[in-house]
């Protein structure tokens, strides 16, 4: 194997210094938003986190998060019965040639060349795991485990709403490896470890971060960079893209919706359409509540959160 080990299970459960050492290097929950197949986390928020601009988000209050580990063992031991195979706890492993590649490794299979990566997750994401399908972020966990032990294969086996067991071999795939390994050797060399920023991507994760990282507290106005100009063209220009593709979309539903008529149903061959009337929303008029119940009003109504708008 290409990893040892540097935290037992025993030690894993001190989660504050389980947190410190897991933040010296990259893990496999990290790959995903490397490569930018995180849907919760972007490249730009994980470089915060791991250069100490910002708090990782405290998840360890959250239902999902606990049930997550307390059906951990189930979850492997199923998949051990299934399977027939023989299991045993890991930990934190490290590669011995880049010590910035960390694995928690849920479990190792004994006597062969492999490792166990164990998950649950709602009902709703039951088509994520279709056949050969899984998530892509955990496809590419499973690619940073063999990339940091050397093993050729991971299973991966989840509970699904609680009722539904499945597992599945993700084989090691060299070309995906040599792309990840590039894309995590320069994040982590280059961009936390020299702090140069990476790529601002658009992603909603990476609109959250910059919102937190800055208070805007500043009224006195700023000279932006030369460039600023050229992505300021940029956005006026997919502004006016965006106009340009409402107004198209809203042709054709025009023209579908002259051609059918008094109809409320039609098919284009086996591709059905519909254009039936909808209930009005029944909304309510807050500023007559207002005027008329201010108790009322104060009673359910709430403040948001505040939140800084662009304008250019």
């Amino acid at each position: 194997m290409d990893a040892k080990l540097i935290m037992t299970v025993e030690q894993m459960k001190d989660r504050d210094v389980w947190r410190q050492t897991r933040n010296l290097g990259i893990g496999g929950s990290d790959a995903g938003a490397i490569m930018g197949m995180n849907p919760w986390k972007s490249k730009y928020q994980l470089w915060l986190e791991k250069t100490g601009q910002a708090e990782p988000e405290d998840i360890s209050g959250k239902e999902s998060v606990y049930w997550g580990t307390v059906l951990e063992a189930p979850v492997a031991d199923r998949f051990a019965e299934l399977t027939g195979k023989k299991i045993r706890r890991a930990g934190m492993m490290q590669n011995v040639k880049d010590p910035w590649m960390l694995a928690n490794v849920d479990r190792l299979i004994v006597g062969e060349k492999a490792g166990l990566e164990c998950k649950c997750t709602n009902a709703f994401s039951v088509k994520d795991w279709k056949e050969d399908n899984l998530p892509d972020s955990y496809y590419w966990q499973c690619q940073h485990y063999m990339m940091t032990t050397g093993l050729p294969v991971w299973y991966i086996a989840v509970l699904i709403g609680g009722n539904s067991f499945d597992y599945k071999a993700v084989p090691r795939h060299d070309d995906d490896i040599k792309a990840l390994y590039e894309a995590e050797a320069e994040f982590w060399l280059k961009n936390v470890k020299e702090g140069v920023m990476p790529d601002i991507d658009g992603s909603e994760s990476t609109a959250k971060a910059i919102e937190k990282q800055f208070a805007g507290n500043k009224s006195d106005p700023i000279e932006l960079p030369s460039e600023a100009a050229d992505i300021l063209q940029l956005l006026h220009n997919f502004k006016q893209q965006e106009k340009d593709v409402k107004a198209a979309i809203q042709e054709q539903e025009n023209k579908l919706c002259a051609m059918m008529g008094d109809y409320e149903i039609g098919f284009i061959g086996d591709q059905k359409i519909t254009w039936k009337w909808q209930d009005g929303r029944i909304t309510v008029d807050s500023k007559k509540l207002k005027k008329d119940f201010p108790e009322i009003y104060a009673q359910v109504t709430k403040q948001g959160k505040p939140s800084r708008r662009l304008r250019a």
